[in-house]
């Protein structure tokens, strides 16, 4: 068993031993403790989702794409079928990676908490497998890579989607930027929000949706299969996200003024009709019993599921059109959440979902 509230032992600047209570640890503005001592824990939350993602691990080339290619090669996907498969190929593709790069050149520097850190090297890595898996997706196809790759700045509903997180990021990007200051950290915070809440809580869920939808039909299993997987991970980085932005807020209560929760919702609510808007082009006519009018419906439930999270309250009172997410998204009402081939990872098996 762990014990937790023994004290940090730190070297103040003229060599001489000091203790500090592990109570001294803050996720940001820390500089009592030295962010590189990981015990004892104060946030064991952070190191439960570091080891749920290390039991998640996978990779996508373990997943075979025989069934996929053969089904891509004999034309009997429609036309609209094959944009969704596209489309969503070229928005994932580019997301995953903007994702990645904003927790190593943007959130990482500013956490002052080992543990967190931690859990955010493990992010990381898994955002790297994701890229790596639509890589994967595009060679077995046999897809033009410069088509797929390019959509972010050839597709307008994914170019602004995109353009939405990288403005986020820019300003913590800048040389003078810290989280010193009410300004700063509210800037911080606004970045995990518009990353965790929506790029991963929201951004993420259509093409969740449309995707899976295809292989609850038996169509493009292993493109589907591995959507699981990353759900999976999606899932454990949405509630990491979501613990860390309401530990900030814990600890800096003046932050999460009415005006500052006033220009989250507005910034949610622009995320919602982006959102909207990348659906209807990708489904500018319906297809396996998706339309969507659908998806506005669900990305507005969604998007006061994720609200709700952060103590804020749901605005659009939307239901959600395919409760079947709903259960897979709760993985614990999960008997086999990867029917083909779960037995074949021994590091996913030993996860309990």
């Amino acid at each position: 068993m762990l014990e937790f509230e023994e004290p940090v032992k730190t070297t103040d600047t003229q060599g001489s031993e000091k203790r500090v209570e592990v109570s001294a640890k803050r996720l940001i503005n820390c500089n009592q403790v030295d962010v590189n001592q990981l015990m004892p824990l104060k946030y064991k939350w952070a190191w439960e989702h570091y080891l749920n993602g290390c039991a998640n691990h996978w990779m996508p080339t373990e997943v075979p794409m025989a069934k996929d290619i053969e089904l891509w090669k004999s034309n009997t996907l429609s036309e609209d079928e094959q944009r969704v498969i596209m489309r969503n190929l070229g928005f994932f593709s580019t997301a995953e990676s903007l994702v990645g790069n904003n927790i190593v050149l943007a959130i990482f520097k500013h956490v002052t908490n080992p543990e967190v850190r931690q859990y955010l090297l493990r992010q990381a890595f898994e955002e790297a497998i994701h890229t790596h898996t639509f890589l994967y997706i595009v060679e077995s196809l046999n897809l033009n890579q410069g088509e797929i790759f390019n959509m972010y700045n050839e597709v307008n509903t994914i170019h602004a989607k995109d353009q939405f997180e990288m403005e986020l990021t820019s300003d913590i990007l800048k040389s003078d930027f810290n989280t010193s200051t009410p300004e700063g950290a509210q800037k911080f915070l606004e970045n995990l929000i518009g990353y965790y809440i929506v790029m991963e809580g929201i951004f993420f869920y259509s093409g969740f949706v449309m995707i899976l939808s295809f292989h609850r039909q038996n169509k493009m299993t292993g493109i589907g299969e591995q959507f699981q997987y990353i759900l999976r991970d999606e899932t454990i980085h949405l509630n990491f996200g979501i613990d860390l932005i309401n530990g900030i807020k814990e600890e800096n209560p003046e932050l999460w003024s009415p005006t500052f929760q006033n220009h989250i919702v507005e910034k949610i609510k622009q995320a919602v009709e982006l959102e909207i808007k990348y659906a209807q082009d990708c489904l500018p006519r319906g297809i396996l019993g998706l339309t969507a009018p659908m998806f506005r419906e669900y990305v507005q439930h969604i998007a006061d599921r994720r609200l709700e999270r952060i103590g804020l309250k749901a605005i659009y009172r939307s239901k959600n059109p395919f409760p079947w997410m709903s259960e897979t998204i709760d993985l614990g009402k999960e008997k086999n959440f990867f029917e083909t081939r779960v037995t074949e990872y021994q590091s996913s098996a030993a996860l309990t979902w």
